[in-house]
């Protein structure tokens, strides 16, 4: 027997201990803020479902941008309310969109953060999908060129990074093919790779202004049941040119977060969704959890699992806390 020469709990015996000892570490460096851009002046209104984050104007994402930056986070990911919505989505390419002029103004006044935008058409479209619709379903390979244009319109405006969230088949290979056609070669490629059909997404629903008008996004985004799957998405878009990859949602699925780096051990994502905020942050209000405590090991998790990044509406508090600020 071991035990009593093996005593786990000696290296648990004071917070130093621990600390010398612990395997998995937090850093701000370790997330992306996702932020809501819309039109206007003057703008910062919080969003009754995800409390604590906002719809900022231009002007406002500016300003909390540097703060973001001035908390050791790296980089914003940003989503756009255009002015108006369409059937294809035009707004979503306009290089006078929403979102262009919010990456111009960001990179016009902060210096040494990255900027990176979510490349999808719910925004956009007036049915709320995430494409060109045909028969009653999005038809995927009409809505690739779409996409393709929008990450060129981002990439012109000064994007970092594009990260195409849509699901549909072969739209990495279009969106690399369209930017390194027109130089922009050395842009990288976040794909959400494994993006479940969750019900966690609802306050981002809110948020975003995007909910199906119809029917649902089932056909394109993964069944919450498998996980073999997820690998096959991931090897598919890495061969088609992504970068890096990423898991969505993050808490519901660590499983699959722990898969994705121990098959393929590329840069890996995970984005902590608006529900997983939401049922925390509710909680906390309600005095039923230390909601501090628990949105850093929330966020821990994710990382044990395996993710490099983290997109969390927790970013700025998790990394205020990590400061001691």
């Amino acid at each position: 027997m071991y035990f009593p020469n093996t005593r786990m709990r000696r290296l648990r015996k004071n917070g130093l201990i621990r600390e010398m000892v612990r395997e998995t570490r937090l850093s701000p460096s370790d997330f992306i803020y996702p932020m809501f851009v819309c039109p206007g002046d003057g703008i910062r209104e919080e969003i009754s479902s995800l409390p604590g984050t906002y719809h900022f104007s231009v002007d406002q994402l500016v300003a909390e941008v540097k703060q973001v930056q001035a908390l050791g986070i790296l980089g914003v990911i940003l989503f756009g309310l255009p002015e108006s919505k369409d059937e294809l989505g035009s707004q979503g390419y306009d290089d006078q969109g929403i979102v262009q002029r919010a990456i111009r103004a960001i990179k016009d006044e902060v210096r040494d953060i990255l900027v990176l935008t979510d490349v999808c058409l719910c925004e956009y479209t007036s049915h709320g999908h995430c494409g060109v619709i045909k028969d009653g379903d999005v038809d995927n390979d009409a809505t690739l060129e779409l996409l393709a244009e929008q990450s060129l319109s981002h990439a012109r405006a000064g994007a970092d990074i594009v990260a195409p969230s849509d699901m549909m088949d072969g739209r990495v290979a279009a969106i690399r093919e369209k930017l390194d056609q027109n130089g922009h070669q050395d842009i990288p490629i976040l794909s959400y790779a494994a993006k479940y059909a969750s019900a966690f997404y609802g306050p981002f629903r809110e948020a975003a202004d995007s909910t199906p008008q119809f029917g649902d996004r089932k056909s394109y985004q993964m069944d919450p049941a498998n996980g073999d799957e997820a690998l096959r998405e991931v090897e598919q878009d890495l061969a088609e040119g992504a970068d890096m990859v990423m898991v969505k949602p993050a808490l519901p699925y660590l499983d699959i977060i722990y898969r994705v780096k121990a098959e393929f051990g590329v840069p890996l994502a995970a984005y902590n969704v608006s529900g997983e905020y939401a049922m925390i942050q509710a909680a906390a209000e309600n005095g039923w959890v230390d909601g501090e405590k628990v949105m850093m090991e929330a966020l821990l998790s994710i990382k044990r699992a395996g993710a490099d990044v983290i997109l969390t509406y927790f970013a700025p508090k998790a990394a205020a806390t990590l400061q001691g600020l």
